[in-house]
Order: C-alpha cells, then sequence, then structure tokens
C-alpha cells in the first residue's frame, strides 16, 4: 500500500480578508552567490514582498489605529506625514481601507517613482527642498507640521517620534525572525531613518538572547553612526554635522526618538557607491530587486560574515524595500556615471578595433596596412597616401621589426631625394609595442606617445589590428 504524500504547507492557501492581512511573514532567503567564499551563512528578510513593496508597510496601520484609539483621528480625517516615500506608501494602503486622506511632504532628492507612486494611491504630494536643516520652515518634517496644525480633523503621522512604530516591529519583524531562524540568529543587521526597526527588532532579539548583535549601517553624510559612536564614548566630543548623500530613507541629520542607540552594538558608515553596487549586485545576482538602502545594510553584513568566518553563525541583513522605486536613478547608469557612482565599464582593445571596423567608411583600409623591409621608402609613402595613413609598422611574416612615420620619411626625403629609394629596412625606427586583444584600454593609452604613435594588438598569435593615437583619442570622445 502506498503511503500518503506528506503535507505541505501552501503559501496564500486561502483568501485574505483584504490587502492588510499579506503584510508581514515575509520570507527568509539564503544569499548563496554574494556569500560564495564565504563560510559565514549570510540570509535576507526579504520585506520587498510586502503589498506595498517595503518594510514600512508594517507601520502604517499601527500608527493610524493608534491615533483612533487616541480620538486624534476620526472618519473622513487626512493623515499628513513628511516621508521619504515608503512610509507614505504604508500609511496610503491603510488609508485606502480606512477612507482617510492623505497629504505628503518629501524632499527633492527621493526618485520621481516613489512622487507618482503616491500619487497614484490618491495622495497630496508636496516636494520640498533636500538642502536645508532640521529646523528650517522648508524641511519636509516642519512642513508637514505646518499642514496637520491648519487641516481640521488631521493628525501628524510623526514616524520620527510615534512609538507605535517602532512598537510594530517589535509584534512583528523582531518575532518573525527569532521564529523562521529558530532561534539560531547571531547577527542582526540594518539601518536607521527612523529607527523603528532597528529599535523594536533589536529589543525583541535580545529579550530572546542578550548575545545577538545588533549592527548598524549609516551612509557617509548621516551623522547617526557618529552619536552612536559618541554615546560609547568612541567620537569626538564635536557635535556631528551632516552633509548630503544620496541613498534614501536611511541616516539622518538628527536623533529620532524611535531610535534606541543602547540596543545597537556596532555602527558602521558606507559610502553611496557601495551601498549602490551592492544593490546591483543583489539584483543581478541574487534576483532580489531591492533599493539603495538594503545594497547599504548588505554591504555591512557581508564585511561582517567575512571578519567572523563562522559557519555556525546566523547572520540576517534586511531588505528594505523594492528596485522599482529607483529606476531613474541607481538602475539608471546615466545618472550612476553623472554622479560618478558607476566605475568605468572595462574596454578592451578588441572592442575597440571592433568599434574602429564598424565605423569605418565603405571601402576602408584592412586592420593593419603594413610594409616589408626590403620595400624602397617611396613605396612605403605611397602605400601612405593610398590608405590614408601617418605610420606603418615594418612586418617580416608576424613579427614587427620596426616602423616608419610619415613626417620622418617626408622630412628625410626633402633633405634628399635619394632617400627615396632607400629600403624600409635601412631607415626604419623601432617596432611599436604589441599588446594582447584583451588588454584594457585605460591600461595601454599611456604606450602611446609623440615617439610612439601606434601599437599593434595580437590575438591567436598574429596580428590583428593597429590602434593609432587618433584612434584611441576618438574612441575615447565617443564613450
Amino acid at each position: 500500500m502506498t503511503a500518503p504524500a506528506p503535507e505541505v504547507a501552501v503559501r496564500n492557501a486561502r483568501p485574505y480578508d483584504s490587502v492588510l492581512d499579506t503584510i508581514g511573514w515575509t520570507p527568509l532567503i539564503r544569499l548563496h552567490r554574494l556569500g560564495r567564499g564565504v563560510r559565514t551563512p549570510v540570509y535576507g528578510k526579504a520585506d520587498i514582498f510586502n503589498p506595498g513593496g517595503s518594510v514600512k508597510d508594517r507601520i502604517g496601520m499601527p500608527i493610524i489605529e493608534a491615533a483612533e484609539r487616541a480620538g486624534l483621528l476620526k472618519p473622513g480625517g487626512t493623515i499628513v506625514e513628511g516621508t521619504s516615500g515608503n512610509t507614505g506608501v504604508g500609511l496610503a494602503i491603510a488609508a485606502a481601507m480606512k477612507g482617510y486622506k492623505c497629504i505628503f511632504t518629501m524632499p527633492d532628492k527621493m526618485s520621481q517613482e516613489k512622487v507618482r507612486l503616491l500619487k497614484a494611491f490618491g495622495a497630496e504630494v508636496i516636494v520640498t527642498p533636500t538642502a536645508v536643516a532640521p529646523d528650517h520652515p522648508d524641511n519636509y518634517v516642519m512642513w508637514a507640521k505646518r499642514i496637520a496644525e491648519a487641516t481640521p480633523n488631521a493628525i501628524l503621522a510623526n514616524q520620527f517620534y510615534n512609538q507605535a512604530n517602532p512598537d510594530a516591529h517589535y509584534a512583528t519583524t523582531g518575532p518573525e525572525l527569532w521564529e523562521q531562524t529558530e532561534g539560531r540568529i547571531t547577527h542582526f543587521v540594518a539601518s536607521a531613518g527612523t529607527g523603528g526597526t532597528v529599535t523594536g527588532v533589536g529589543r525583541y532579539l535580545k529579550e530572546k538572547n542578550p548575545d545577538i548583535q545588533i549592527v548598524c549601517g549609516d551612509p557617509t553624510g548621516s551623522i547617526l553612526a557618529e552619536l552612536w559612536r559618541q554615546s560609547r564614548g568612541r567620537g569626538t566630543t564635536d557635535k556631528p554635522v551632516g552633509a548630503p548623500y544620496k541613498v534614501e530613507g536611511i541616516g539622518q541629520d538628527k536623533l529620532p526618538s524611535t531610535l534606541d542607540l543602547s540596543v545597537v552594538d556596532d555602527y558602521q558608515t558606507v559610502s553611496d557607491k557601495d551601498a549602490f553596487a551592492m544593490a546591483r549586485r543583489l539584483t543581478r545576482e541574487e534576483g532580489l530587486f531591492v533599493g539603495g538602502s538594503a545594497g547599504l545594510i548588505t554591504h555591512v553584513a557581508m564585511q561582517l560574515a567575512r571578519r567572523l568566518d563562522d559557519p555556525n553563525a546566523y547572520v540576517v541583513t534586511f531588505l528594505c524595500d523594492t528596485g522599482e522605486r529607483y529606476l531613474s536613478k541607481l538602475y539608471n547608469d546615466e545618472w550612476m556615471r553623472e554622479n560618478q557612482l558607476l566605475d568605468a565599464e572595462r574596454v578592451t582593445l578588441a572592442q575597440l578595433l571592433a568599434a574602429k571596423a564598424e565605423s569605418a567608411r565603405d571601402g576602408a583600409p584592412p586592420q593593419v596596412v603594413a610594409t616589408a623591409p626590403g620595400a624602397l621608402v617611396r613605396q612605403a609613402l605611397g602605400l601612405m597616401r593610398l590608405h590614408d595613413v601617418s605610420q606603418l609598422p615594418v612586418m617580416d611574416g608576424e613579427r614587427c621589426v620596426g616602423s616608419v612615420t610619415e613626417y620622418h620619411l617626408t622630412t628625410r626625403g626633402l633633405e634628399s631625394t635619394r632617400f627615396l629609394d632607400a629600403t624600409v629596412g635601412e631607415v626604419m625606427d623601432e617596432p611599436f609595442p604589441t599588446v594582447a586583444a584583451g588588454e584594457a584600454v585605460e591600461t595601454v593609452t599611456k604606450l602611446l606617445s609623440k615617439t610612439t604613435p601606434a601599437l599593434l594588438v595580437q590575438e591567436g598569435g598574429r596580428v590583428a589590428g593597429i590602434v593609432t593615437r587618433s584612434d584611441m583619442l576618438q574612441f575615447l570622445m565617443q564613450r
């Protein structure tokens, strides 16, 4: 008799009452490819699977329900908030189910995708300047406060000071991580914007096991890492001053009350470039389409895993939001290059030769126009004129034995016409350098000079082409 098939848990096996029921219990995913060669396992808590695409979905309804219980928000009311975008989405989803209106203020450094997304939910969006002080009237948080005060039956969600924010993570995110890791989690890596995730999860996990380490990443330009160092007696005594940075949704120029620095065991500062590079790697290597904050946190997590070098450790990084919010920024190569955040693509000499051949007009000369040691000078000059080149390699079979230039030959020829009947082998200069086709263009530009106007490109044991100073300059200008 055949044994019955074992029961298999099926995700979403039954209908939900509303979209709000799909928030939370996001998957924990092993990062195999990023962790290749690293003994410490690293997992990503993929809050990109929340219905609004970010971790902030978790706090929308708790903030609204707390305001309702306090009698601050009544039917038909308005929810106002200063947001980098994701909290706005979380609030908008909950507000749609509750019948509230939303007004959001947002700094102008945030992507247009976020602005359009909030408007798609029916919210009014007011874009404010980024480069202003925290207490400046044009600061997005200050602007939101004024709107809430001036709007009847309105509340300020106040995510930076609302304890419903960390409480939501204490109630949901922390327990999920403990259960999903079966209590084996040793390190939780996150980052603070409001600090709600770090505080709520940190408090819960440390209650379960005080040895669990809470590690934070901070963008270069944020003051939170320095404030943490000062709280541990490790930093300077000077008041930290913030600077602009490109990563969205994390970091601060002041300390929010929703961030409890005492739960943090380590704080690392990460550049925009490293954060965005890791976000792109998560997408291309792990198939996890994430934003820059997830890239920053995962960069810290991978560095931590390498330092630990312990297969019994259990590192969890946080994948905060979807990369769809950043198609015009970190996933736009042009924007990345304009902001000097993308390393130049490695281009080889073989690619340069291919581009040269593609742009050549009909009837263009072969890749290598060469002369022989026994040819006459007048023949070499005629060859240059025929093919409109100003230098020739002197080839003996597949071996370059010398070189001649139009300038040298014409100068000597004007001094004495008898020179025109000399052989090339008698008057030639040093051979052009020979370089492998796989070499990067950037590494060989220094070989070209006034005395070395060209180099030969070798592939498969034969000379495949010639690259002149003019060719190199034209190629670099086109790039």
